[in-house]
């Protein structure tokens, strides 16, 4: 049997030197068999890899055209007929006759409702309008702007539950979550940049005569911090409690010496955060800071009494501390002098606007004077647009009611205010000098 296969080597080996008219001996028919049959086979499966490849491709051609059809076919169709399909649409009857009486409303009653007058609110339309627009589709009409602003204050002016506020307007329970988010992002977003900004110009001459008239010196707005009850957060939820022991957020503003408007505001540290440290960083701190003389107004409208530039300030509470262009009272009260304690009466007497200021803001939106169920995330929002609405009615004459008054009529979710921790990092520096000229020149510079 070998004898038959080495005889059949030798002959196709001779064979194939014939034919390729090769001058190869006998002897290396083996091994020219060999490659022939090694040749074979190489060609043989690179064609069977050409044929799968070919089959791939062209199965992969007729999926896509397919596909292509098929959208085809789905686009023109949604083009040539009209969808109806009342299951994307709950009756909602309640919600929509509510706010079918609301458009009816009176004057009176749309402001005790929402908080802003009919004029107000049309105006607020009008701002961040096409902010909160959404598109038409062939599924559902969209809410219109009005009921998106509609639902959003009334969240705003009582905190209700969503599920109630969905009842009264007609709307789901997850939609109102994001119709308030996206509104109060619109207020902030469009309207916060011009309604909240420190005085300069006129608008500082203008705050810094009105706190003269309160008796107190080259003032241009108070500081202070409220705290805003928030629900206890699901990460590092012993950061937000306070000293009165209820989970917050603490807000620090600027209010101007008539109540009319917040100049500055900074929101979302926990409740457990010192005063101080709110400050430091915010970015009110890093304006003063950072320029080269530390001052936060123009230094053109300091004033020299006894060789001591004295700037324009803000004024705040013991809890903050002592800078050339923040001033606040001093401690100890029982070793001050005479001028010392009338010094610290004058800046908190004219300190009160603040508070009166905080006073009116969780009057007119209650969600910041009870616990929400939206996210602590949120809340910074929620804050500073309830702030420029607040600046928004004021500036446009929209009274606030008595009623509102929280001291006078507090909600069932009132929470004290904790106490304020006086800071005790001050040294002697040339803020003690800049309060001291004054301590002792005030009624020489009240009269400048």
């Amino acid at each position: 049997m070998e004898a038959n296969t080495e005889n059949s080597s030798s002959l196709t080996a001779a064979l194939l030197s014939s034919v390729l008219s090769l001058n190869v001996a006998p002897v290396f028919g083996d091994q020219m068999f060999e490659l022939y049959r090694l040749q074979t086979a190489l060609l043989t499966r690179r064609r069977v890899r050409e044929m799968m490849e070919r089959d791939r491709r062209r199965r992969l051609y007729l999926r896509r055209r397919r596909a292509f059809l098929l959208s085809s076919i789905a686009a023109i169709l949604s083009v040539i007929t009209s969808t109806n399909r009342p299951i994307w649409v709950r009756n909602r009857s309640p919600g929509q006759n509510f706010w079918s009486l609301a458009e009816s409303f009176d004057d009176e009653e749309w402001k005790a409702q929402f908080r802003v007058s009919r004029a107000t609110f049309d105006y607020l339309v009008e701002q961040i309008g096409p902010a909160i627009k959404r598109r038409r589709t062939n599924y559902r009409v969209p809410i219109e702007p009005r009921r998106r602003l509609a639902i959003t204050l009334w969240w705003f002016a009582r905190s209700g539950e969503y599920r109630s506020i969905a009842s009264m307007f007609g709307v789901g329970i997850a939609t109102v979550c994001m119709i308030v988010r996206q509104v109060t992002s619109a207020i902030v977003d469009r309207l916060y940049g011009r309604f909240v900004s420190l005085p300069s110009g006129q608008r500082l001459d203008d705050t810094m005569r009105a706190f003269k008239d309160r008796c107190y010196p080259q003032c241009a707005g108070a500081i202070g911090g409220t705290h805003i009850p928030i629900a206890p957060p699901r990460d590092n939820p012993e950061h937000y409690l306070n000293r009165r022991g209820w989970h917050s957020v603490i807000l620090q503003a600027v209010v101007d010496h008539n109540v009319c408007s917040f100049t500055d505001v900074y929101a979302g540290w926990p409740g457990s955060t010192s005063s101080a440290s709110v400050l430091s960083s915010s970015d009110l701190y890093l304006k003063a800071e950072d320029r080269p003389d530390g001052y936060l107004f123009p230094r053109e409208r300091s004033v020299v009494y006894e060789g001591v530039e004295v700037p324009v300030h803000l004024i705040g509470d013991a809890s903050f501390p002592l800078k050339p262009w923040l001033m606040k009272g001093y401690s100890q009260e029982h070793l001050l002098s005479p001028e010392h304690r009338r010094f610290t009466y004058t800046l908190t007497s004219a300190r009160a606007v603040v508070d009166a200021a905080f006073t009116r803001l969780k009057g007119r939106w209650r969600c910041l004077l009870k616990k929400s169920d939206i996210d602590t995330s949120m809340m910074p929002r929620v804050v500073a647009a309830c702030c420029v609405l607040h600046n928004i009615c004021e500036n446009r004459g929209d009274g606030f009611l008595p009623e509102w008054n929280v001291e006078m009529v507090p909600s069932a979710g009132y929470l004290r205010q904790p106490e304020t921790e006086p800071y005790e990092g001050d040294t002697y520096c040339a803020a003690e000098v800049i309060r001291d000229t004054i301590t002792y020149n005030l009624l020489t510079i009240l009269q400048h």
